[in-house]
C-alpha cells in the first residue's frame, strides 16, 4: 500500500495551454530535454533538415508548425512522474483542448512576453478558471523585446481576472536578457548557451554582490533589478492554499528558446503543483489514492501508427493502480474486458506498460467500443464519471467521395473520425451514406479532416460549403417533420444517435421558422455533456 501511495504522490499531470505561437511546443520540448527524454530539442519551424518537435506527430503538424491535436507525453524527473498533455494552440481546436483539460489536474499557461495575453489565451483561461484548476504561467520570449514585466503582470490580473504572484524576475529583456532573479532563494541566476538545443549553463549569485553590476555591464542596470525586487516585496504573499484553488498565478518569466529559466520554472512548479487530485463521478468523491482501479476516456485517436491503422483511446487514471491484463469493467458497455495492450506513449512513440497509477494517461486499443467520456472500473464497483462536453458546430459542409467505388473508405474513415471528437457528423433524413454533412467548431478542422480522409482511408473528398450557422435539436412538432414549413435558409438533419436537428443560416432563420411552424419547439445545444 505504501508503494501506491508513494507512487501515486510523486505523479504531476498537467496541461500546456497557450494562444498561437507563444511557444508552447517549443517549451514543452524544453521539459522533455531538461527530463532526459529526448537529446536534443526540435524545433517547430524551420528549414527542413531540422527536426521536428517531438510533440507534433500528425504529419500535417509538421508542415504547418502548428499543433492540431492533443499529444500525451511521459517523462521522469527529479524524482517525479511527469505526463504532460500538449494541447492544441490553434483556436479551431478549443473541443480537444476542453477535453484534454478534462484530465489534467493543473495547467501552465504561456503568455509571449511582447504581446501579453491574446483572445486565444482569454477563451482557454475560461475553461480553467470553470474547472478550479491551478494555473501557472510563463511568460516566454523574455529573449526578446517584451513589454515591462510589472505592466505584463497587471495585464493578467486585469484581463484574466486571477491575481499573480511573480516567482522570479527577469534579468533584462530582449538581446539583454540574461537570466532571473528566484525570488524563494534571494539569489539571481545568470544563464549562458549559445544555442537552445542543449541544457543551459547557469551561474547564482546574490543579487547585492558588486560583480552583478560588471555582469550586467551597467551600475545602473544593477540598481534598478535591485528596486524592482525590493517593490515586489512589498506586493502581496505567496498563497499555495489560493494557488491550488486556481485563484492565484504564480508566474515565471524566461526564454524556451534559450533555455534560460526553464529549469527553475520546472523545479518550483513540480513542488507547487498537486499530486492527483480526487474526481466527482454519480456516486460522490472517489479518492485518487483509492488501491481501487478506475479511469475515463477523454481522447480517441485513430491511425497514429499508419501501418497498423489502429484505434487508441486516452485514459486518465484516476484512482489506483492499473495491471495490464487485469480484469477490468467498462460502464457504458456493461462488459468486462481485459486491457491486454496499454501504451504509454511520446507523442507518436510507444511502449507497452506492466503497470501505472493514478495521474497517469495510457492509450488502449480500441476496436471501436469506447466513446468519449466513458469510464472504466475494477468488477464490483459501478460508477460513471461526470460526462465530458462537446460542443454545438458553427460550420458545415456537404462531403461525399469523388470515387464512388470507395463508399466503403468513405463510411469507415468519417465514422472514426467523428468518433474522435474532431468532427461531428449529420444525414440527411432517408438518405444513404453517399453524404453526409459534416459539422465542426472551427473552420481548420475541415483542412484536417480532408486531409486524414486523403492520407489514411485513401479517399479524396468533394466538399461544398454550406451557409448554415445555427444548429437547434427539435423537442416537439405539431406534424411529421418531412411537413415542415421550411425556408431556403434552413435544413432538417439527423445525428447519428437518430435525433432529429434544424440548421439555420442565421439566428433570425430561426425565428422565422418557428413562427411559420405553429408547434414546432427547438432547443439549444448549449455546451452539452455526453
Amino acid at each position: 500500500m505504501s508503494t501506491l501511495i508513494e507512487e501515486i504522490n510523486r505523479r504531476r499531470t498537467f496541461a500546456i495551454i497557450s494562444h498561437p505561437d507563444a511557444g508552447k511546443t517549443t517549451l514543452t520540448e524544453k521539459f522533455l530535454l531538461y527530463g532526459g527524454a529526448i537529446a536534443q530539442a526540435g524545433v517547430v519551424k524551420g528549414k527542413k533538415n531540422s527536426r521536428a518537435a517531438t510533440s507534433d506527430w500528425m504529419e500535417i503538424e509538421k508542415q504547418r508548425g502548428i499543433s492540431v491535436t492533443s499529444s500525451v507525453m511521459q517523462f521522469q524527473y527529479g524524482g517525479f512522474c511527469i505526463n504532460i498533455l500538449d494541447t492544441p494552440g490553434h483556436q479551431d481546436f478549443s473541443e480537444d483542448t476542453y477535453r484534454t483539460l478534462m484530465a489534467a489536474d493543473s495547467a501552465v499557461m504561456v503568455i509571449d512576453g511582447a504581446k501579453g495575453v491574446e483572445p486565444q489565451t482569454r477563451k482557454l483561461f475560461k475553461v480553467c478558471a470553470m474547472r478550479h484548476i491551478p494555473i501557472f504561467t510563463f511568460v516566454n520570449k523574455m529573449d526578446r523585446e517584451a513589454k515591462d514585466p510589472f505592466d505584463l503582470l497587471d495585464e493578467l490580473e486585469r484581463e484574466l481576472g486571477i491575481e499573480t504572484y511573480a516567482m522570479n524576475w527577469p534579468i533584462g529583456s530582449g538581446k539583454d536578457f540574461q537570466g532571473v532573479y528566484d525570488r524563494e532563494n534571494s539569489q539571481l541566476l545568470f544563464f549562458s548557451g549559445v544555442s537552445g538545443k542543449n541544457r543551459a549553463e547557469k551561474q547564482a549569485i546574490d543579487l547585492y554582490d558588486p560583480q552583478v553590476a560588471q555582469l550586467l555591464d551597467s551600475e545602473s542596470k544593477h540598481q534598478q533589478l535591485i528596486e524592482d525586487v525590493e517593490l515586489l516585496s512589498a506586493g502581496r504573499e505567496m498563497d499555495l492554499e489560493e494557488v491550488r484553488r486556481g485563484n492565484l498565478s504564480p508566474v515565471f518569466f524566461g526564454s524556451a528558446l534559450t533555455n534560460f529559466g526553464v529549469e527553475p520554472f520546472l523545479e518550483a512548479f513540480l513542488k507547487l503543483t498537486p499530486p492527483p487530485l480526487s474526481r466527482v463521478a454519480d456516486c460522490g468523491t472517489v479518492d485518487a489514492f483509492s488501491p481501487d482501479f478506475s479511469a475515463f476516456v477523454f481522447k480517441i485517436q485513430a491511425n497514429m501508427n499508419k501501418a497498423h491503422r489502429d484505434r487508441l483511446a486516452f485514459m486518465r487514471i484516476c484512482s489506483g493502480k492499473f495491471q495490464r491484463d487485469a480484469e477490468y469493467y467498462h460502464m457504458q458497455g456493461g462488459k468486462k474486458m481485459r486491457l491486454s495492450q496499454p501504451q504509454q506513449l511520446m507523442a507518436a512513440e510507444r511502449e507497452i506498460v506492466e503497470e501505472a497509477y493514478a495521474g497517469d494517461v495510457i492509450g488502449v486499443f480500441d476496436p471501436g467500443i469506447f466513446a468519449i467520456g466513458d469510464t472504466v472500473t475494477v468488477p464490483g464497483k459501478k460508477f460513471l464519471y461526470s460526462g465530458i462536453p462537446t460542443f454545438a458546430p458553427e460550420h458545415f459542409c456537404r462531403v461525399s467521395a469523388k470515387d464512388s467505388m470507395k463508399r466503403k473508405q468513405f463510411v469507415k474513415g468519417t465514422e472514426q473520425i467523428a468518433q474522435e471528437g474532431a468532427i461531428q457528423i449529420f444525414k440527411v433524413p432517408n438518405s444513404g451514406m453517399e453524404e453526409v454533412i459534416v459539422g465542426v467548431v472551427g473552420t481548420l478542422q475541415l483542412d484536417v479532416f480532408q486531409y486524414r480522409m486523403k492520407n489514411e482511408y485513401g479517399v479524396d473528398l468533394r466538399m461544398e460549403m454550406l451557409p448554415y450557422e445555427e444548429i437547434r435539436l427539435i423537442e416537439s412538432a405539431a406534424c411529421e417533420l418531412s411537413d415542415l414549413n421550411l425556408g431556403s435558409d434552413a435544413e432538417l438533419l439527423e445525428d447519428y444517435r437518430g435525433r432529429s436537428l434544424l440548421v439555420f443560416s442565421s439566428y433570425w432563420a430561426i425565428d422565422f421558422t418557428v413562427r411559420r411552424n405553429p408547434g414546432l419547439v427547438l432547443q439549444e445545444i448549449v455546451v452539452s455533456e455526453g
